[in-house]
């Protein structure tokens, strides 16, 4: 299936000097035969321009790009465009703070971050274990967080605070500040729904 944006994405992407690509969103790529490969969250994603196709080389990464296409498809080809080799701020914000970012408050683009917390309120090892599993490292904001790598140049921090008998578990998914020089809010939003949903996998 070819999603909304997806041939336009091809068309530029197809376009550009592969080896700018290359540098500019830490994606490796092989001239012979016109191929990125690209980590997205620890899984590697090979990215064909010959034949217009994203293959994931282990079983979490066609997951990602076959179940989760919707999310993964256009932000992995809009990455590779407009990604920019800068060093990130170490300055966390909200996604609602980012301009535009209303857009996370309305209706189906609110963040199922309650799905987060039903998962692992109760279990904080396997928050990590399966952080790690997913290329990412403990961080060390709220009870227990996650530094996440959808893409090389685009962290994402989701963190988790334990309830108790007058608060309820909470959540958050923050980004690194340098976001928005990296990628459009719409893919920001898809970028954060492939995260969630990858922590998710039974």
């Amino acid at each position: 299936m070819i999603w909304q944006g997806e041939k336009e994405a091809w068309d530029i992407l197809s376009s550009l000097d592969g080896t700018d690509v290359k540098a500019r969103a830490d994606a490796a790529f092989d001239p012979h035969t016109s191929t990125y490969s690209l980590i997205c969250l620890g899984q590697e994603i090979l990215i064909s321009l010959s034949d217009r196709t994203l293959v994931g080389s282990s079983a979490m990464g066609r997951f990602l790009i076959e179940e989760l296409g919707e999310y993964s498809r256009l932000s992995i080809l809009r990455y590779l465009v407009h990604a920019k080799k800068i060093s990130l701020s170490g300055k966390l914000v909200k996604p609602a703070d980012l301009p535009g970012g209303d857009f996370f408050s309305k209706g189906s683009h609110v963040l199922p971050l309650d799905n987060i917390i039903g998962r692992f309120e109760n279990d904080f090892y396997g928050f990590i274990d399966t952080g790690r599993s997913l290329g990412g490292s403990q961080a060390e904001y709220g009870d227990v967080s996650l530094r996440l790598f959808p893409f090389p140049r685009l962290p994402v921090f989701v963190i988790l605070w334990a309830g108790d008998d007058e608060f309820p578990s909470k959540g958050s998914l923050l980004f690194d500040s340098t976001c928005t020089a990296v990628a459009a809010t719409d893919i920001l939003w898809s970028t954060a729904m492939m995260t969630i949903e990858m922590m998710l996998i039974p």
